[in-house]
């Protein structure tokens, strides 16, 4: 048996201006971002979760990672006016502080140019601001404990499991739009489609969470840089939080973490590759999380399109879930809300729009999926080479010189609306400008000594 329920649309103005009933799947940060968006456009908007409300949840399952909070995910925040309720908690970093194997540190800042700045946010503290956001709304109507088990896009038909009730809920849109993540349950219906492309890679590294707690009440390092140990293979980062203490994440391959059975071979293993984290977690701290679960897997999601006609669409991580060494997961999605509320602003017919809007984003959605991948190479290994340092301050002095002309990648990924596919094709331009300027220095170097060479000799 299923119990039926049926939603009225919204009329915007009481005179018959009616708006599209909009069911969004997923009460994350995009599908709370986006259902304050199409609420504010004057649809009825019901956002399902099939978690419960993590506003009163005692214990919140899932990622608990810290977030990046860079220009895209400002920009979407701004829009809904809520970008410096963020930015008032948040904490500012201003570079990576890597630490090497000896507990040395050095700093590399992201932009000595403009003092730019990524934004450490707590998951859970900016979902909660979100949810209390959509809870202003009148047309914005919460489901938690809703868990999409059936959907016939083509129709607009959906049926949820909800697990106080003994029968399927069923329930009917306009629009469903799916912000469920990386494993999405819209995005499984809609591979199943004629002409939907898709494609998802793990990579062989895993992932533990840890933390260095508040010391009387203080950071137990210095808390404006995302601290990063690169060893090689595998490295360990760190974000801070709001109750000074940090997230730590430790990243390495499935078969490093196997080698490490025992509580003295963690030890060991940290006092060999780790030895200043050590007493900042420690050792019974250690002992407790690493070995409490097993390491997480990561993946790459590629598909294309993001719509189903004008019935059906995805957005964020159930579009395009990346590895998250870029911080750009978030940001990343926000944007696409942005981008999808300026394309919807233009009131063209509904299949046009969203059609617009794959076209319009599946290139830079690929490309900063591949960034990510790349960016865990330049963070486990590449940060601690001397070309790294010495291409980092060659960027930084042509941006400072020429800011128009020259924007370093991470910059332009980071701190800008530069499309991402763009920031690709800027970063290879700049690739081979700096290839020929370093073949004509050499070329002339040549020529100027041979010309030396052969006056001494003359």
């Amino acid at each position: 048996m299923s119990q039926s329920i049926k939603y009225s649309h919204f009329d915007v103005n009481g005179a018959g201006d009616v708006r599209r009933n909009v069911a969004i799947i997923g009460a994350g940060l995009v599908g709370s971002l986006a259902a304050l968006n199409f609420a504010r456009m004057g649809n009825e908007v019901h956002l399902y979760e099939y978690r419960e409300d993590i506003r009163t949840a005692q214990l919140v399952q899932g990622r608990s990672i810290n977030l990046a909070l860079s220009q895209r995910g400002r920009k979407a925040l701004a829009a809904v006016g809520l970008e410096e309720k963020v930015l008032a908690t948040a904490i500012p970093m201003r570079g990576r502080m890597l630490h090497n194997v000896r507990g040395r540190t050095s700093i590399v800042l992201y932009d000595p140019c403009t003092k730019q700045c990524l934004y450490s946010v707590g998951r859970k503290q900016l979902n909660e601001l979100l949810l209390n956001a959509c809870d202003e709304f009148a047309n914005i109507h919460c489901h938690f404990e809703h868990k999409l088990a059936m959907a016939n896009i083509s129709e607009g038909q959906m049926q949820f499991k909800v697990p106080k009730e003994q029968q399927l809920i069923s329930a009917s849109a306009d629009l469903i739009v799916g912000c469920d993540g990386a494993f999405s349950t819209l995005r499984q219906h809609l591979v199943r489609t004629p002409g939907f492309n898709y494609s998802q890679e793990y990579i062989n590294t895993g992932y533990l969470e840890l933390c260095i707690p508040a010391k009387a009440g203080e950071f137990q390092m210095p808390p404006n840089y995302l601290h990063i140990w690169p060893r090689d293979s595998f490295m360990m980062i760190a974000l801070p939080n709001q109750d000074k203490s940090f997230t730590v994440t430790l990243s390495m391959p499935f078969e490093v973490f196997e080698r490490i059975k025992t509580h003295q071979e963690l030890l060991d293993f940290f006092r060999k590759h780790y030895v200043d984290a050590l007493p900042l977690i420690g050792e019974e701290q250690l002992i407790k999380d690493f070995f409490k679960t097993r390491p997480q897997h990561l993946m790459s999601v590629k598909c294309k399109p993001y719509h189903f006609g004008d019935k059906a669409l995805i957005l964020g991580d159930a579009a395009h879930s990346m590895v998250p060494y870029y911080g750009q997961g978030m940001n990343a999605g926000m944007e696409d809300v942005t981008l999808l509320t300026s394309i919807l602003n233009q009131q063209l017919p509904l299949d046009e729009a969203l059609a617009q809007f794959t076209e319009s984003r599946w290139k830079d959605a690929f490309a900063i999926c591949d960034l990510a991948m790349y960016n865990y190479v330049e963070m486990r290994d590449l940060t601690k080479r001397l070309s790294f340092r010495c291409r980092k301050f060659l960027d930084t002095t042509l941006f400072r010189l020429f800011p128009r002309f020259w924007v370093p990648l991470y910059n332009s990924v980071s701190f800008s609306s530069m499309p991402y596919s763009q920031c690709i094709a800027n970063r290879q331009w700049q690739d081979k400008f700096l290839n020929k300027a370093l073949g004509f220095s050499l070329l002339t170097s040549f020529l100027i000594g041979g010309a030396i060479y052969a006056r001494r000799f003359r």
